[in-house]
């Protein structure tokens, strides 16, 4: 037993030294100070939230699996979680050129990108604008042009006020991460102002990109108990062979509650 417990011992320095410990810091880029983590090693991707999100609510799960195999580079984008707001407009173009900045302070000189809904629009909007700095992209929940959103989901959003997040989990983070957590109010009506816009990234400008994308979406309607997936890069003799990530699908529609 005293063999063994010397052996842990001699061998824990190297165990723990082995493990990547995640980077953390902050991007001079455009005029803001953006907040950056880098965890894992390999073919870097970068990770953009969705609107009013940051890194530990958007992510959870997500970084730990990623960062297996890549090295995961996850923002904080204008006036999000760590990242102090600026006078200037929220939008995704603004982001997106704050990501193709980062880029550079980080020397990567090409990245895949992940991008959930408001940073799906900014992935999409950095292969327009910065071709040469896109390898491919993940577009997760996000449409390319405004009439692509659900009428309701659209109507909606300018009605939003901060009290619609009162003790929410977003509430909640703003105030633990922000620079200025007392200014909650403003921040939803910065955000407010920009989605109420609506985007459009142009499909003429998204067909002559040259990164591959992935759209992915759910197909969950109100009151639906019936569900569709579409697996790219399979044909209808190739379907079964695509096992793996049918079954666990099919698993959990067939375990659904009603």
């Amino acid at each position: 037993m005293k063999t063994t417990a010397f052996l842990l011992t001699m061998l824990l320095p190297a165990v723990v030294s082995a493990q990547q410990k995640p980077t953390a810091g902050y991007a001079p880029v455009n005029g803001l100070k953006m907040y950056y983590e880098v965890h894992g090693s390999g073919e870097p991707v970068v990770l953009l939230h969705g609107a009013f999100m940051t890194i530990t609510n958007n992510w959870d799960g997500w970084i730990g699996e990623l960062s297996k195999t890549r090295r995961v580079i996850a923002v904080e984008m204008q006036g999000h979680g760590r990242t102090a707001d600026v006078k200037r407009d929220i939008s995704s173009e603004n982001l997106a050129d704050d990501v193709a900045a980062l880029f550079d302070h980080l020397k990567i000189p090409k990245a895949d990108l992940i991008g959930y809904s408001m940073g799906g629009g900014v992935a999409m909007q950095c292969a327009v604008r910065h071709p040469g700095k896109v390898r491919k992209v993940v577009v997760i929940s996000s449409t390319f042009r405004r009439d692509g959103m659900i009428k309701e989901a659209a109507d909606s959003i300018p009605k939003l006020t901060a009290d619609a997040f009162k003790d929410s989990p977003i509430e909640v983070e703003y105030k633990k991460l922000s620079p200025t957590p007392d200014d909650f109010p403003n921040f939803v009506k910065r955000i407010i102002a920009t989605a109420s816009k609506g985007h459009d990234v142009g499909a003429d400008k998204l067909k002559a990109t040259t990164a591959p994308m992935f759209f992915i979406h759910g197909d969950m309607k109100p009151r639906s108990a019936s569900r569709l997936a579409i697996l790219p890069n399979t044909t209808h003799v190739t379907l079964m062979q695509r096992m793996p990530v049918i079954v666990p699908m099919v698993n959990d529609f067939l375990d659904a509650k009603p």
